[in-house]
């Protein structure tokens, strides 16, 4: 191991060494690789929760407001196309679409083309909303990848998505 790997060392490399006392026998690259994943995860969605504290929002309610934003004006989608757009059943994306719609972020209304349907939609105070948090977000976001150099940058988005392009369809 080199002096710069060394002084790099995380939880996660203390956890190999210990199956390698153990269990010599495991190549432990995936935990070493998901480890890492799975703490970087945990430790970005809690920063992520802090930058959109401000805003009266959690991760959650920023993926909603995040999806009405980036389909375009009129902002406007079905809570069906949100459910499937954010991988949610339709009661988890009720609870979030009520909390929103109370805070004025934005507004339920029939959908004119199904008589059954409804309409979801940005308010102005939810436009203002979400082109703010996703600034702060993209702030702490940009922050923590500063560690890293473009080509690094760069290099590490195109394994990640070479990595979960792997993961689709495998779950067992």
């Amino acid at each position: 191991m080199s002096a710069g790997r060394q002084q790099h060392r995380d939880p996660v490399d203390a956890i190999i060494d210990q199956w390698a006392a153990v269990r010599p026998d495991l190549d432990t690259k995936a935990m070493e690789v998901f480890g890492r994943i799975y703490r970087l995860s945990r430790a970005m969605g809690d920063r992520m929760e802090k930058a959109y504290a401000p805003y009266g929002i959690s991760r959650g309610e920023f993926d909603v407001l995040a999806t009405l934003r980036r389909s375009g004006e009129p902002f406007t989608l079905s809570p069906r196309q949100l459910s499937a757009t954010l991988m949610l059943t339709t009661g988890g994306m009720t609870g979030r679409l009520d909390k929103l719609e109370r805070a004025g972020l934005l507004r339920r209304s029939p959908d004119p083309h199904d008589r059954r349907g409804l309409q979801v939609t940005l308010t102005e105070k939810g436009l203002d909303v979400i082109d703010q948090a996703v600034g702060a977000g993209l702030a702490v976001q940009t922050a923590a990848l500063s560690s890293l150099d473009t080509e690094q940058a760069d290099q590490l988005a195109w394994l990640l998505r070479e990595l979960l392009a792997g993961t689709q369809g495998t779950e067992h």
